[in-house]
């Protein structure tokens, strides 16, 4: 498997940054593919928590502290940045089923009405998170994944001896440590979309609960990190309805070089 990434920090990238830090919610807009009753191909969307770039997650202090005292160093060193948003998801949702049945297509829209902007991002997306590393989903995908992280441009630490302490269970332990107790529970609850009289025969799932053990196996088999991968990112600037402003930047691949097969972006200015 060869993911579509680039070296460089994308040109939209501090422009969506900016617009975040203005509006209120961080909240985005999730379509995928999925199949009806009748196995025809139908759309699905629903409204995921924007969770940040991978890994650049600031932590609430309570997560912080929880970090702390159950991870090694408090969690991985803050060496690396990249373009991969992120969102997490329960496995048992049906939207990870639909990204990998149809080649892991996504796209994600946010709608930032405090600037008037909206955003639409359409990629690949992979989850990972799975309590055995080792599995063949994850195994051949987290070096892949890993070509798609820079260090820092402000880093100053010691790059050789942190590289050696960053892994990708402390990464995702880091955004399981990002949810409140209760929603750390949500991960223990029966399984989603079952009717409510079928009640579950593990009874470890149930309602209501608070995890405050990062590594609660329960909760952590089915907690997942989704990383999405950009290859098309539109913006429509609405401010200004006397001149709308519509730009589109596509990962184009270039010719493979010594570290493999890596994209530039460019930009056009589109009609609205």
């Amino acid at each position: 498997m060869s993911l579509s990434i680039s070296k460089d920090r994308a040109p939209w990238r501090n422009l969506l940054d900016s617009h975040l830090k203005q509006t209120n919610g961080y909240e985005f807009t999730i379509a995928t593919v999925g199949y009806d009753s009748q196995e025809r191909l139908v759309p699905r969307v629903r409204t995921c928590g924007f969770r940040g770039f991978f890994p650049e997650l600031e932590l609430h202090p309570s997560g912080q502290k929880d970090m702390d005292q159950q991870v090694e160093d408090g969690g991985n060193p803050y060496l690396f940045e990249s373009d991969l948003l992120t969102f997490t998801t329960d496995v048992r949702m049906e939207k990870l089923e639909q990204l990998e049945s149809t080649g892991n297509h996504i796209e994600a829209m946010f709608w930032l009405k405090e600037v008037m902007v909206q955003w639409r991002i359409k990629g690949k997306a992979y989850s990972i998170g799975s309590p055995n590393p080792e599995s063949e989903s994850e195994c051949g995908l987290r070096p892949e994944l890993f070509e798609a992280l820079r260090v820092k441009e402000d880093y100053r630490g010691d790059l050789s001896g942190d590289a050696d302490k960053w892994t990708w269970e402390k990464a995702v332990t880091k955004y399981f440590a990002n949810h409140s107790p209760v929603m750390r529970g949500s991960f223990r609850n029966p399984p989603p979309g079952q009717p409510r009289s079928q009640l579950p025969s593990n009874p470890d799932l149930r309602l209501g609960q608070k995890v405050t053990n990062l590594h609660d196996p329960v909760a952590r088999k089915n907690f997942r990190v989704v990383l999405i991968l950009p290859e098309e990112v539109e913006s429509l600037d609405l401010s200004d309805l006397d001149d709308v402003r519509r730009r589109k930047w596509t990962l184009v691949m270039d010719e493979d070089d010594e570290d493999g097969p890596h994209g530039k972006w460019e930009e056009t200015e589109i009609w609205p």
